[in-house]
């Protein structure tokens, strides 16, 4: 049998795995590849090496499963790096846009206790600063897929900002310069066919929301 890889490695790819199962959709060598920006080959070897140690269900050109095994590792990587995102938002007043890079060395620190305690310390949070849910100690994780993208909703529909779909910096930052965060209640009032932005009514003030804004904001129908 195929050694291990290093813990951070394998890690990764069962997170990006159960992401891709979470939103309903098939983890093939392609779709894993793109959201560890790696080359398919790379990926098609790691996924033999799991399936090897039977943290993944792997057939070859028909892509991957997480085994029970592997989704119990998967749900408790996200849990770790969504509670410290929480943590130095809410606690060390970082901005949501500077958290994930850290929140990805911190997620591989392996201590039931300290999370349990990070848990406890924090209220029991349900959602991290993104608006993505935290699995709760027994691995039970919220299903978002009843959220829409912004681009989903007609003229007249209300609603409110749930979640994101981007994570970079720069993505984060924008939305802060636009004065959009988690809770904010909008309408629909023009969609201009012509490049697919939005033209919404937040309170009494108008503004437009590019495409590729609203096709990265998760939003609540009212």
């Amino acid at each position: 049998m195929t050694s291990l890889p290093t813990t951070s490695n394998r890690q990764d790819y069962l997170k990006a795995i159960l992401s891709i199962e979470l939103k309903g959709g098939k983890a093939s060598t392609s779709a894993i590849a793109t959201r560890l920006s790696t080359q398919p080959a790379s990926v098609t070897g790691m996924l033999k090496v799991l399936s090897d140690h039977n943290l993944v269900s792997y057939v070859p050109y028909q892509g991957a499963v997480l085994t029970s095994t592997g989704k119990v590792q998967a749900i408790n990587l996200v849990r770790k790096h969504r509670l410290w995102e929480t943590f130095m938002v809410e606690k060390l007043g970082f901005g949501w846009e500077e958290v994930h890079d850290v929140a990805e060395q911190l997620e591989h620190i392996d201590s039931t206790k300290l999370i349990e305690k990070l848990d406890a310390f924090l209220g029991h949070p349900r959602f991290d600063p993104h608006g993505d849910p935290i699995p709760d100690a027994d691995g039970n994780i919220l299903d978002r897929r009843s959220l829409v993208e912004v681009s989903a909703l007609k003229v007249g529909d209300k609603a409110s900002v749930r979640g994101v779909l981007g994570s970079s910096d720069s993505f984060l930052k924008h939305l802060d310069d636009m004065g959009i965060k988690l809770g904010l209640e909008f309408s629909v009032e023009k969609i201009f066919e012509y490049d697919g932005s939005f033209q919404v009514k937040v309170l009494k003030e108008e503004k437009v929301w590019s495409k590729k804004l609203v096709e990265q904001l998760l939003v609540e129908k009212k």
